[in-house]
Parts: structure tokens; C-alpha cells; sequence
């Protein structure tokens, strides 16, 4: 999903207008992409473990790394250091891949997609999404359907504000949901 020049340039005069940016400096971009998989209930069972890991690995083009429970927790069964989840950050030419899969191929699958909500952009400038089913990436032609797992996408922005975010993911092209 690299933009090109022309892209960039378009993108960068709407936003200049919008916002009064001086310095092409101060133009929001993206700094990482942020895949994390909590495993809940399953953090014992080291078979679903592997396979949550190895799926994201082929969703994500990069290993996984393991979270470990930060503090034990008697009514959840967990001790401290056990693995309760997994996580990617992903940056440079893997990030704009993985976005423009998410973009392209992956929201369209979606089950009764109407767009994301506005709401997912935080007012730092961050946009979360989550993805309820694992299976709307192609890499992961299921053969049990008895494992999906959902997952949250949290895509990291310079922008400083939740307009400008929302301004430049807009023209990047997520789609979201139009004001009424």
C-alpha cells in the first residue's frame, strides 16, 4: 500500500488546507501497526496456544511474541509470567502490506461490514479495530472452524489530534462510517 508521490502530494495539499500545516513535517503518518491476541480461557491449553500463535504469524508475515500475566490472579487460574496472550508490532513495508491486506481484502470479507466506527480513533490520534473472526484473511484457509479467535488492530498515528487522524486515515482510504 505504499503511496506514491502523486499520492502523497494530494494527501499532503488536502491535509495543509484543512489544518494550516506550514512544515510537510507536520503531516501525520503511520507509525506502526500493532496485532494483539488475548487468549483467555485457553492459556493453559498449549495446543490452541500454538496454533493462535502460528495463525497470526501467517496472518501478520512475522512471529508472534508471547505476553506474559503481569501479576497472578486466583480466580482466573493464572500465575504470574503465564502466557495470556500474543502480539506483533509491525513496521516499514510489512506495516503498508498488512494495511493494505486489511484494507483490501480483509474488511470486504467482513460478515454485514458497514464501515468502522469513528469512535475506534482515540484523541491521540490512534485508530483500534477489532476483528472478531480470524478467518476473514485469505493466509487462513480454515480446516477447523471450531478455533477462530478474534483480535484487536491498533494502528499508531503521528497525529495529534482524533480530527487529523481521522482526516488522514480517510484519505489513506478506511472506511468509515459517514456522519449523519
Amino acid at each position: 500500500m505504499s503511496l506514491t508521490k502523486e499520492q502523497e502530494r494530494k494527501i499532503a495539499g488536502t491535509l495543509k488546507d484543512l489544518f494550516g500545516y506550514n512544515n510537510p513535517m507536520q503531516l501525520p503518518k503511520i507509525e506502526k501497526v500493532v496485532v494483539s491476541v488475548g487468549t483467555g480461557r485457553f492459556n493453559k491449553d498449549k495446543v490452541r496456544n500454538k496454533l493462535v500463535e502460528e495463525r497470526l504469524a501467517k496472518i501478520t508475515g512475522q512471529k508472534s511474541a508471547p505476553r506474559g500475566a503481569k501479576k497472578s490472579i486466583a480466580s482466573f487460574k493464572t500465575r504470574q509470567g503465564d502466557i495470556i496472550g500474543y502480539q506483533v508490532t509491525l513496521r516499514g513495508k510489512r506495516m503498508y502490506d498488512f494495511i493494505d491486506r486489511l484494507l483490501h481484502t480483509a474488511l470486504p470479507r467482513t460478515r454485514d461490514f458497514r464501515g468502522l466506527k469513528r469512535e475506534s480513533v482515540d484523541e491521540m490520534g490512534n485508530c483500534t479495530i477489532g476483528i472478531k473472526e480470524h478467518t476473514i484473511f485469505p493466509e487462513t484457509a480454515d480446516e477447523d472452524l471450531k478455533d477462530i479467535f478474534s483480535f484487536a488492530i491498533t494502528i499508531v498515528t503521528s497525529a495529534s489530534t482524533k480530527k487529523e487522524a481521522l482526516a488522514f486515515l480517510e484519505h489513506l482510504g478506511f472506511p468509515f462510517k459517514k456522519v449523519k
